[in-house]
């Protein structure tokens, strides 16, 4: 099983900013939802021991670290580079680029980065990781632009998608590999997220 866990809250991500390649730390909340998801995996592989892979950003290696002081960092999980609008509120965001943006997955913004390039790195990733994943349980610690990415690679279908799938923080997305093929299990699981 492949299980994708999206990093914490950061001040950022709380804040409705693009945030990309920023490197914030988690939140006091951020660590709670990371704690809890690491619970959630760590029921979820039954005292085995996962590979456990993250996103070189902060928040991302800072909840990997509650899954496992073992993790190795992947550069192809980390998030969309926004280019000139990392930072920026999403209300700030040119009407006529975020049309051009949602329409055409080979745009990217100013300086930035499309989503066609990041679902060749993730699903290149997603390969690599599917011969260890058939038979064990893999984590992936990263962000929201990668999952979906890893999402559309189950499915067999185009980085547009990513525009029509929501995923919280510290959600979890689960996707079952053979060799040949790859499904989606579930998506934006929250319920390890209810008390806190």
């Amino acid at each position: 099983m492949l299980i994708l866990v999206r990093h914490g809250q950061t001040e950022v991500n709380a804040g409705g900013r693009l945030q990309g390649r920023i490197d914030a730390r988690l939140t006091e909340l951020g660590r709670r939802q990371a704690q809890a998801a690491a619970a959630s995996v760590a029921a979820a592989v039954g005292g085995r021991t996962p590979l456990v892979v993250s996103s070189p950003l902060v928040r991302a290696v800072e909840t990997a670290s509650f899954i496992s002081p073992d993790h190795i960092v992947d550069e192809r999980w980390i998030e969309l580079d926004y280019g000139e609008l990392d930072g920026k509120p999403l209300a700030e965001v040119p009407p006529e680029l975020w049309a051009r943006w949602r329409s055409d997955p080979a745009f990217a913004p100013p300086g930035g980065e499309s989503l066609l390039a990041l679902g060749r790195r993730v699903r290149e990733s997603c390969e690599e990781l599917r011969v260890r994943a058939i038979d064990d349980d893999v984590v992936v610690v990263s962000h929201v632009s990668p999952i979906k990415a890893a999402a559309a690679w189950a499915l067999g279908v185009g980085d547009e998608v990513s525009w029509r799938m929501f995923l919280d923080v510290a959600a979890i997305t689960r996707l079952r590999v053979t060799e040949s093929s790859a499904s989606l299990v579930s998506w934006n699981e929250r319920s390890h997220l209810a008390t806190l």
